[in-house]
Formats: structure tokens, C-alpha cells, sequence
């Protein structure tokens, strides 16, 4: 159960404003949620999310870390550094590139797939997070959301 964030009319001047420290406020609890749940895993959110990235993408043509980079939900993070551990733990697979040595093409590994199926298996305790929501309420707050970002 998430706490309140206990926002009241006061601490912000307007509703814009309660917007942002709510949205702020829930930000760091999901984040709370979601690092709790991949810590047993062993991989950050932030690996998670490239893992998720390269699964999506054609397994034949690999991405670059600049691909990688672009799609991320946190585009601030240092991607190589990222791709470096994920390497480490073989969940990924780094190959030169045949058309120009100075770049590194990046695969999901075997062993990065089963994690992620693992991962899936258990992904309904990640969803009762926020299925205090309705179905129609969720569908509303995305639809809210992406209004919100549609600009940027």
C-alpha cells in the first residue's frame, strides 16, 4: 500500500504546482516498488529497461549503445556504463561491428532472455502496485500522462 503523500492545499500555491510534488512524489514510490521487486533478480532498473530494450528489438540486427541510449526511459543514464555490467553478468553480448571497428554492437544473451521470462512469470506482483486503479482509471490516467508529455 503506498502512503499518502500528504499534499495539502497549502504546500503548494496552485493545483499545478500539488500536480508536480504528486507527480514527483509518485515517481520515487514506484521506483521504491519497482527497485523491490528486481532486487532479487540482480539487476537494477535501468538494466531491466535496456534487457527490455534489446528483447523488443529484432534479435538479428543489433543496436548500438546510441540506440540503446534513445530508447531508454531515463535518456541521463550512462548507457555504456550500464551495458559494461549487464556484460559482466552475460545477460548481454557485445560484438564489434563489422563495418566499423570503433563500434560495438550489442545482442541479448541467453542467458539475458531467461531472466526476463523469469522476470515476466513474476510481473504480476510488479502490476497489484498500481491495480488500485481501476481498469477505466488506468486507461485514464495514460491517456492524462501522455497529454501531459505529448509536448516534449
Amino acid at each position: 500500500m503506498a502512503p499518502e503523500p500528504n499534499l495539502k492545499k497549502t504546500d503548494a500555491d496552485n493545483e499545478w504546482q500539488r500536480l508536480r510534488h504528486n507527480l514527483q512524489f509518485s515517481v520515487n514510490w514506484l521506483n521504491n516498488e519497482i527497485r523491490a521487486f528486481l532486487a532479487p533478480f540482480g539487476i537494477t532498473q535501468k538494466q531491466y529497461n535496456i534487457l527490455r530494450i534489446l528483447r523488443c528489438h529484432d534479435a538479428d540486427i543489433p543496436l548500438s549503445i546510441l540506440d540503446i541510449r534513445n530508447r531508454m526511459v531515463d535518456k541521463m543514464s550512462d548507457a555504456s556504463r550500464i551495458i559494461d555490467r549487464l556484460h559482466q553478468k552475460e545477460l548481454i553480448e557485445k560484438k564489434p561491428c563489422t563495418m566499423d571497428k570503433r563500434a560495438t554492437r550489442i545482442y541479448i544473451s541467453k542467458s539475458g532472455q531467461q531472466l526476463l521470462r523469469k522476470i515476466d512469470n513474476q510481473s504480476k506482483q510488479l502490476d497489484a502496485v498500481t491495480q488500485t486503479l481501476s481498469l477505466e482509471e488506468a486507461q485514464q490516467l495514460n491517456a492524462l500522462l501522455d497529454k501531459l508529455h505529448a509536448k516534449s
